[in-house]
């Protein structure tokens, strides 16, 4: 297990979060200053400095459960608010697209240029709020700090990493399967054609050499894909062209979105079994998310402020099914942290909060120079 992991889990898995409450945002007609707010509040919380330096530290990932968590408060840092059901077709879809990206990375160095697409189009949403966008560029630089220099040895670590974290999760997803890359069961049909890795070569020749390292004979052999060599690798700098298209929005042309759980409840509940047996590292976890959101509770809309609840589903109907026909042992139940019960955890915590503002850039700014609980507003 790679400990260097994390970071991008989280970062990918945020961007595909974004993505999708865009989407729901333009397709509810919320007004723009309120989608704006929204979209900009939840983009600050996620890459406060802080919260950014915790993320980084080399650490195991955790369960399912203990991210789910994370990004449940990550949702609610703003004026909007999702239901049970909401929220676990949000995550179900999160985490099916970053899985898919993932699988289908030529080579595992491009996990990384999977993560920058998702940051540029993070630093499309935030274009006019230049103090947002700096938060963003800094995590950028960031990355290309700790991660470009990783061989690709570090790489495969990386991904073997995150397939182990993704395996046996198998929802459906409308877009997957109309576009023919997901199969009824929920796996992946991972293509035979297209380009092959950079720096490698179309398949179909087998080169012999001799004891001293000289050709001495060529076997060509056919094969059933289209192979094609890729006309450039994908920039690694903070600017500039990815070639790969993995980690872009897939909701940019508006369609709805289903999910559906794949297999029967009984290979589900096995599948699921964390999240119904005691889990051996759940002081860790919380140990883990008192660290990144300090226990910090979600904050009404106060003063001019209303709030708003969006829907994942096409009508209050659908989402109240699929909240009463979701399989129990695959909610993701919110936990509540009580990490500040010992006195050491709160001197720690109050720590935390106390290093957790941000500068206020202009007077009369109700949403800027308040501590991380008003930064999060729903953290």
């Amino acid at each position: 297990m790679s400990a260097r992991t994390l970071p991008l889990l989280f970062l990918n898995l945020g961007g595909e979060m974004l993505y999708i409450l865009d989407q729901r945002l333009r397709a509810q007609s919320i007004p723009g200053e309120k989608a704006r707010k929204v979209m900009n509040d939840i983009i600050t919380t996620m890459f406060n400095k802080k919260f950014m330096e915790e993320l980084f530290k080399p650490q195991e990932l955790y369960s399912k459960k203990a991210l789910r968590t994370v990004y449940d408060r990550l949702a609610h840092a703003s004026i909007m608010r999702l239901n049970q059901a909401s929220m676990d077709k949000l995550y179900d879809l999160m985490t099916m697209a970053f899985k898919y990206q993932v699988l289908l990375c030529p080579r595992p160095r491009d996990i990384l240029l999977v993560t920058f697409n998702h940051l540029d189009a993070i630093r499309d949403f935030v274009r006019d709020a230049p103090s947002i966008l700096n938060q963003v560029d800094e995590t950028f630089r960031q990355l290309i700090e700790v991660y470009t220099p990783l061989s690709a040895g570090e790489f495969q670590l990386i991904r073997q990493t995150l397939l182990i974290f993704f395996q046996d999760m198998h929802i459906r997803v409308s877009i997957f399967l109309k576009d023919k890359v997901q199969n009824s069961n929920g796996r992946f049909v991972l293509p035979i054609s297209g380009p092959v890795p950079w720096g490698t070569e179309i398949p179909g020749l087998i080169r012999m050499f001799n004891h001293n390292g000289d050709e001495v004979k060529r076997t060509k052999f056919t094969t059933d894909g289209n192979y094609v060599i890729p006309q450039r690798e994908g920039s690694f700098d903070l600017y500039g062209d990815r070639v790969l298209k993995l980690g872009t929005n897939m909701y940019s042309v508006s369609r709805p979105v289903e999910t559906h759980m794949a297999g029967s409840s009984k290979s589900l509940a096995s599948h699921a079994k964390e999240n119904i047996t005691p889990n051996p590292l759940a002081k860790e976890e919380m140990n883990f998310l008192a660290r990144l959101i300090g226990g910090l509770e979600i904050k009404e809309p106060g003063g001019n402020e209303t709030g708003f609840r969006l829907n994942l589903f096409t009508t209050d109907e659908e989402e109240e099914h699929a909240a009463l026909t979701r399989p129990v042992e695959l909610s993701y139940k919110v936990i509540n942290i009580e990490a500040t019960q010992e006195p050491a955890r709160q001197e720690e915590l109050a720590r935390i909060l106390g290093e957790l503002e941000v500068a206020e850039p202009s007077a009369g700014s109700a949403a800027k120079g308040e501590e991380l609980l008003a930064l999060m507003d729903g953290l």
